[in-house]
């Protein structure tokens, strides 16, 4: 709620700024008669800057969204095959059981409480989580004596193993990813060629123009730090939280 009324209150004293600064510039600088070409032609250039900025918002808002879209899906499919894991080890021999459970647990925490708020950070995945990895495989494997059903159960965990590990690697990858720098840059020309047009082509000169153009700041502030929020899918505003793992393994919280 804070992080809402903090872009709230920035886009708002964004557009009382270049309210200001417009009717500044149209007291010191009064607009001169124009010929109708020329309003012709700043008209149709005031629409194809603002489309263009738009299609590049779009291309923006569309990239960090399946950012996060990918990172949500890596993150349930994770805890989901962990929980899966769990479930599968109740064909097992008791204390090999015990062994998946406790091994399913630490992983789970460790993901948690260590790795997750280091993602926050853009930070790389430790290595320990690996090794619970391969703890976890050496856990699953099939006794020597084990019965028929009791191997069928082992390659069922591997399957869901090899899936938690895509899912891990899948993680890590999206937890490393942001929007490219050549989108940024582009984002902010757009910005300011957007916010330049309220000093040029006559426009701010009536209060509802003014009205109009304080709207469109305040959207593209809006946008910016949507986008900007997005970009960082394991962020503290819009990220992915760990209630997967959360949910399936309670002492994780």
């Amino acid at each position: 709620m804070e992080h809402v009324i903090g872009t709230l209150a920035l886009g708002l004293l964004a557009a009382l700024v270049a309210a200001a600064a417009v009717v500044a510039w149209r007291h010191f600088h009064p607009a001169e008669a124009e010929t109708e070409d020329g309003g012709e032609v700043a008209e149709y250039m005031s629409m194809m800057i603002a489309l263009l900025y738009a299609l590049l918002l779009g291309l923006a808002l569309v990239s960090v969204w399946e950012l996060r879209g990918d990172a949500e899906s890596h993150t349930s499919t994770e805890a989901g095959a962990l929980h899966q894991m769990t479930v599968l080890a109740e064909g097992l021999p008791p204390g090999q059981r015990k062994q998946v459970e406790a091994v399913a647990e630490r992983y789970a925490v460790h993901v948690v409480q260590g790795e997750w708020p280091a993602m926050k950070q853009g930070g790389d995945l430790a290595d320990s989580g690996w090794s619970l990895v391969r703890q976890l495989r050496a856990v699953a494997a099939a006794p020597p004596d084990a019965t028929s059903s009791q191997e069928v159960t082992a390659l069922e965990l591997l399957g869901q193993l090899s899936a938690l590990d895509d899912a891990r690697r899948g993680r890590e990858s999206v937890s490393q990813e942001t929007l490219s720098p050549v989108l940024w840059a582009g984002i902010f020309v757009g910005a300011v060629l957007s916010v330049g047009m309220l000093f040029f082509f006559g426009i701010g000169r009536s209060p509802g123009q003014l009205m109009m153009a304080m709207g469109m700041v305040v959207l593209t502030v809006f946008l910016g730090l949507l986008i900007h929020y997005l970009s960082t899918p394991f962020g503290e505003v819009m990220g992915v939280s760990p209630d997967p793992f959360t949910r399936y393994f309670p002492t994780a919280a």
